[in-house]
């Protein structure tokens, strides 16, 4: 069913097998009717994740990508909306040579061809994987999944026994007495059995361990062998899941079933995602969404940052539109996000003058690197009316500059930036070139460019003749990006205006100047 970690089980498999040595890579099925995620409202389906050849998909590819440190593409999301556009495509185009089109056989061979050219697609370097993973989404019995279910049975049929092997993963719930349910993984097994689908595997989700006579009964009911039914608790940590995995024994019967060695796993990502932690701080996030998922990464690359310093990041989540001074005194680090539209901007371009009178250190990402650059203009340039042309009438200091994007279209996937030698995120990169995500229409007007740097807000990252980066030299630490770096960040390569960020916090927990809020 929805919701119960299908993603973070997938990438938890990839992961041990990737420990393993074995080259892995994922497809992630979305059956909406969206062509992609790009177009949904974050606030209902979560953080819309940016891939780095613009592809704007669901927020298990990044879990996919920060597990098993691979870069994927497009291809490697398939949505209902991409496979029936690509075949009413090809019946308009008479590639059917006039027969009726159906969801069997012609909606189902694309899904097939989508999975097997996913699976061969080159990971990083060139590389090919020596295995696919692929997340089927939605719940067993809806109609949207069902073409898909269909073709998984069609290349089960087709496929040699040791080519696949089938994870169902299902709901043990406790009820009141604190007695473990097996009826609701009895039913989806029955469920997939009509569909033609026989699990190999069972993980089992739940809020307590599965113990041995759970495991024997579920076995009994559903004709999976006992060691292939995974118990899979709630942990405080997704990191540890593949730990978790590891010590119920699923990476032997994946590698059994797929008659594969079971070799010596790498023990590196034990060692980092059970590093201690020996400090503690607490940043603020500045959001008008009530859900924390629409910022997953970013939650994420402060985790994965924390880690890297021993240190423990507690997120505190305001809401931008009720901000108040009081909420930030006692944070030790102020980071403002990405974000879409009016609302909560004012709260937004608070927190930044907060931070840089104050002191905290800050990070501003996306439309808080262009909030940064208008509560600069506002308040040290003297332009009171500054702001942004998605906003409202004014001086347009963040706008569409140059006729050729007057379009307004989206800046999505990588970019190539180059790094002003000798400044602070110059240090971060320890390079003057690296490699970014974009997922933005507006950037800084260069009309205002010369104004603010000779007020003392430096541009200090560019990508071709757009500004990236901004820093102030006279504070602890002020830098924001107008590229993503939380989507190339993952537990063994942490981003590093993240590491920065959480180090500043680290070393100036309390800022000691004046000790006044400033009115706001």
């Amino acid at each position: 069913m929805s919701g119960l970690g299908k993603g973070i089980t997938t990438a938890s498999i990839g992961r041990l097998l990737k420990n393993r040595g074995y080259e892995v890579t994922a497809v992630k099925i979305d059956p909406y009717l969206n062509i992609d995620a790009g177009t949904m409202n974050p606030a209902q389906h979560g953080e819309v994740f940016v891939l780095s050849d613009g592809g704007e998909v669901d927020l298990d590819l990044g879990n996919y990508e920060r597990f098993l440190d691979i870069n994927l593409k497009s291809i490697h999301n398939i949505t209902t909306g991409k496979v029936y556009q690509r075949v009413i495509e090809r019946e308009r185009r008479g590639d059917f040579s006039g027969a009726t089109v159906q969801i069997i056989p012609h909606i189902t061979d694309e899904i097939r061809h989508r999975i097997i050219r996913a699976a061969q697609e080159e990971i990083n370097g060139g590389r090919k994987a020596e295995v696919c993973l692929v997340e089927v989404g939605g719940t067993v019995g809806d109609i949207e999944s069902m073409p898909f279910l269909e073709a998984v049975r069609q290349m089960h049929a087709e496929l040699a026994p040791q080519d696949m092997v089938l994870v169902h993963v299902t709901l043990v719930p406790m009820d009141a007495m604190g007695d473990l349910k097996t009826k609701p993984t009895q039913h989806s097994v029955k469920a997939l059995r009509e569909l033609g689908l026989q699990p190999d595997i069972i993980v089992c989700r739940g809020s307590e361990v599965i113990g041995p006579q759970t495991k024997k009964k579920i076995s009994a009911f559903t004709d999976v062998p006992v060691k292939a039914v995974i118990s899979a608790k709630d942990v405080p940590d997704i990191y540890q899941i593949p730990v978790e995995l590891e010590k119920e024994g699923i990476a032997e019967v994946v590698c059994n079933y797929l008659a594969i060695e079971n070799r010596e796993a790498d023990p590196a990502w034990y060692r980092v995602v059970s590093r201690e932690y020996t400090n503690r701080v607490t940043v603020a996030i500045i959001s008008k969404y009530g859900i924390e998922d629409v910022y997953m990464s970013i939650k994420e690359s402060l985790k994965h940052a924390g880690r890297a310093l021993s240190t423990e990041v507690n997120i505190r989540w305001l809401d931008a539109e009720t901000l108040g001074p009081q909420d930030l005194a006692d944070v030790d680090g102020i980071l403002v996000p990405s974000g879409f539209g009016k609302r909560g901007v004012e709260g937004k371009i608070r927190a930044i003058r907060y931070a840089r009178e104050n002191k905290k250190p800050y990070l501003g990402i996306s439309l808080g690197f262009q909030l940064a650059v208008v509560e600069y203009a506002r308040h040290v340039l003297g332009i009171p009316d500054a702001t942004s042309e998605e906003m409202e009438d004014g001086t347009h200091v963040i706008a569409i500059p140059g006729e050729e994007d007057a379009s307004g279209a989206m800046h999505l996937g990588n970019c190539n930036v180059t790094l002003r030698e000798g400044t602070m995120v110059a240090g971060l990169y320890g390079t003057t070139t690296t490699v970014e995500r974009h997922r933005h229409r507006y950037e800084v007007n260069p009309e205002f460019a010369r104004d603010l740097e000779d007020a003392g807000l430096a541009f200090t990252g560019f990508c071709e003749d757009r500004i990236e980066v901004c820093e102030l030299t006279d504070h602890p630490f002020y830098l924001a990006t107008q590229f993503h770096p939380e989507f190339r960040s993952s537990p063994t390569n942490p981003s590093p205006p993240y590491i920065g960020f959480v180090d500043a916090c680290k070393k100036s927990r309390i800022y000691s100047g004046t000790g006044e809020t400033p009115e706001w």
